[in-house]
């Protein structure tokens, strides 16, 4: 699948997210080509260790909008999603995800669970999913320099 030119512009506002985060993982969720809601990782900030970046995104969505909206969708991350997210992004229904640094490039800074957003898809066959990788993945890897 190829990257669209909006993929760079919101990608962007996921890293931005990433950089204010207590890990540096920052997602946006988007409709229409335009942002709708967006989280960044504050697992440490809540005490809950299930608010990644994705998590807390689809959370803050569905606290205004109905979760049918999901259809049709994209969500940005700055780095690829672990399995819980990626799980929840399959149930939810989001129809793009595009991610920047990788799980394996990720796993360079810290501990990942080495399962990729499309091994997490292929084991979902009720799920119809596009998934993009690597955009902007140096930006979101020098991240974790800061």
């Amino acid at each position: 699948m190829a990257s669209i030119p909006e993929d760079e512009i919101f990608m962007r506002m996921a890293i931005a997210e990433a950089a204010q985060g207590d890990l540096p993982f920052g997602a946006v969720i988007v409709g229409n080509k335009r942002s709708l809601r967006s989280g960044r990782n504050l697992a440490e900030t809540t005490n809950d260790p299930t608010a990644h970046a994705e998590m807390v995104a689809i959370r803050r969505f569905v606290a205004t909008r109905p979760a049918s909206d999901f259809k049709g969708a994209t969500l940005y991350s700055s780095g690829e999603s672990c399995p819980m997210c990626m799980g929840a992004i399959l149930w939810c229904g989001i129809s793009r995800v595009v991610f920047g640094a990788s799980i394996d490039q990720l796993s360079t800074k810290i501990e990942q669970i080495m399962l990729t957003d499309r091994m997490v898809a292929e084991a979902a066959p009720f799920a119809k999913i596009a998934i993009m990788g690597g955009v902007l993945a140096a930006e979101s890897m020098a991240l974790f320099s800061k």
